[in-house]
């Protein structure tokens, strides 16, 4: 009974993420592995599709046996949170909104640069 949850929420997850490709408030990486662990429980063929893709198919790969994030995803990553805080000082946010956006980056490009390299393809 529980199966088809899990891959309705690796669904939901996964479509998360592709509209992450576009909108940088979204992030890509960690909902696209989000993915990957909802479907393994609820879907063994969605899985290995996704395992199988050619760009996410050695990310995933990588956070299963190492933990890491190649060092071109974390530059990604920091790259596209600097960007949309500076989008957001551009069209004025307010501060509060800044600064709960940079709490929030600070945390997530803390938790990014703290994981290995090691390991990580890409």
């Amino acid at each position: 009974m529980t199966r088809p949850i899990w891959t309705v929420l690796g669904a939901v997850s996964l479509a998360f993420a592709a509209i992450g490709v576009v909108l940088p408030v979204l992030p890509t990486t960690p909902l696209v592995l989000l993915a990957a662990f909802c479907f393994t429980r609820g879907s063994p063929r969605l899985a290995a599709m996704l395992e199988g893709h050619h760009l996410f198919g050695p990310i995933i790969a990588d956070w299963r046996e190492n933990g890491a994030i190649a060092p071109k995803f974390k530059v990604m990553a920091l790259s596209m949170m600097a960007a949309t805080f500076v989008v957001s000082l551009y069209f004025g946010l307010p501060v509060f909104v800044l600064t709960v956006q940079a709490v929030c980056m600070s945390g997530a490009a803390a938790y990014v640069l703290s994981r290995p390299s090691h390991g990580a393809r890409g």
